[in-house]
């Protein structure tokens, strides 16, 4: 179920990560019931798709732009707040009969955080017209790794002994979904699927000038 899976994701603590459903960000979050209303908003996320989405979308980590506020991979505050109706994109995309919540201080952000790689890929879907809730994405490290140099509001690589406990949860992932296509976003996740000895697609990650090819590798893989 993905109360259990939930709560499992919120247990995991180490060094220069932060667990959006585990913690605090002292920092940045609007009050203390951040993690609270992060696991809510990935539960309906969740509940919505797991056994009947067909396809998991995996990139590397979970970015302080996207699901360190929103509390859902490849998906940020602002378009959870309606920032980006602009686009077409809307909170309904992501989930229904929950009222959405920012998590973050408004002080840093207005209109909540936006991440790049959030709105290329939550735009693809609403542009081609496909079921929001026929996708799960995810991320093979799913917590957000940050450089202790530069606080919070950073990312960085996984390291390698970090990865294991991600690909513990991606392995659950797995096995709750049932998913028909696994797609890799970029060659970093390719590779971590490839190590597990998981069959997969790769697209190119839509970041530095890859959103063209993004669209057009991730639309042919979903024709077929």
């Amino acid at each position: 179920m993905p109360e259990q899976f939930v709560a499992s994701l919120s247990a995991y603590r180490a060094a220069d990560v932060f667990n959006p459903w585990g913690e605090v960000d002292v920092e940045h979050d609007i009050d203390r019931q951040g993690p609270q209303v992060r696991r809510q908003q990935l539960q309906r996320y969740l509940q919505e798709r797991i056994g009947s989405a067909r396809t998991l979308l995996l990139a590397e980590a979970i970015g302080y732009q996207g699901g360190h506020f929103s509390g859902i991979p490849m998906t940020s505050e602002r378009l959870l707040l309606g920032g980006l109706q602009h686009k077409g994109l809307s909170v309904e995309m992501v989930f229904r009969g929950l009222a959405a919540q920012r998590t973050s201080l408004p002080q840093f952000k207005p209109q909540g955080f936006t991440e790049p790689t959030a709105t290329i890929v939550w735009g693809f879907i609403a542009e081609q017209e496909i079921d929001p809730r026929s996708i799960v994405l995810w991320n093979a490290f799913p917590w957000h790794p940050y450089q202790p140099q530069k606080g919070l509001l950073s990312n960085r690589t996984p390291k390698e002994e970090e990865l294991v406990a991600g690909h513990l949860m991606l392995r659950q992932m797995l096995t709750l979904g049932k998913f028909l296509r696994i797609v890799a976003v970029g060659e970093k996740a390719a590779l971590q699927l490839q190590d597990l000895g998981i069959a997969a697609d790769k697209v190119r990650h839509p970041a530095n000038g890859g959103a063209g090819k993004f669209r057009t590798q991730l639309l042919e893989l979903l024709r077929t």
